[in-house]
C-alpha cells in the first residue's frame, strides 16, 4: 500500500463532483486501503477519494470504532443540530465551529457492491456529512459565514505565499 498526498485548498479537483462507482474490483479495494493509510498518516478521521485526486464517490472513516468505507453514499433523515470545531485535511490546521445535523442516515455500498445502511450520531454524522460534501465538490470553508470565509481565505493565501 501507499499513502497519497492530500490535495489542499486551491486544487481544482476538490471543487469537482465525483462520479458513481460502477466497478467493484480489486482496484477499488486497493483504493480504499490506500485511502485509509493516507487518512491515518495525516492523521484524520475521514477522507474522500477526491482529496487524493480520485474522482470516485468513495470515502473512508474511523472515529475510533474501526475503519469504514462508503461507496456511492446517500444521506437522509438529517435531524437535530450540533455545533463542533470542525477541521479538514484539505484545509490543514484551521478549525471553525460549524453547526450540522447531529444525526444522519447513511445508505451506501461496501467494497463488494452490497448495499448497507448505518445511522450516524454527532461525530460520526459529522464525518458522513463532511465527506459527502467533498464528494459534491464542497469544502468546509463553504459552510462559513461571509466574514469568517474572507478571513479563512486570507489566511490560506498568506500560507500559500509563505510556501513560495
Amino acid at each position: 500500500m501507499v499513502a497519497h498526498a492530500i490535495r489542499v485548498h486551491g486544487d481544482p479537483v476538490l471543487r469537482q463532483a465525483t462520479f458513481e462507482v460502477t466497478e467493484f474490483d480489486a482496484a477499488l479495494t486497493r483504493l480504499a486501503d490506500e485511502m485509509l493509510e493516507t487518512m491515518y498518516k495525516a492523521p484524520g478521521v475521514g477522507l474522500a477519494a477526491n482529496q487524493i485526486g480520485i474522482q470516485k464517490r468513495v470515502f473512508v472513516w474511523d472515529v475510533g470504532d474501526g475503519p469504514g468505507v462508503a461507496v456511492n453514499p446517500v444521506l437522509s433523515d438529517h435531524a437535530g443540530e450540533w455545533s463542533y470545531d470542525e477541521g479538514c485535511l484539505s484545509v490543514p490546521g484551521l478549525f471553525w465551529p460549524i453547526v450540522r445535523p447531529g444525526q444522519v442516515h447513511l445508505r451506501a455500498q461496501d467494497l463488494d457492491g452490497q448495499r448497507y445502511e448505518l445511522d450516524g450520531n454527532e461525530i460520526l454524522a459529522r464525518v458522513f456529512l463532511h465527506e459527502v460534501d467533498h464528494l459534491h465538490g464542497k469544502l468546509l470553508i463553504d459552510r462559513l459565514d461571509a466574514g469568517t470565509k474572507r478571513e479563512a481565505l486570507a489566511e490560506l493565501r498568506n500560507r500559500d505565499l509563505e510556501l513560495r
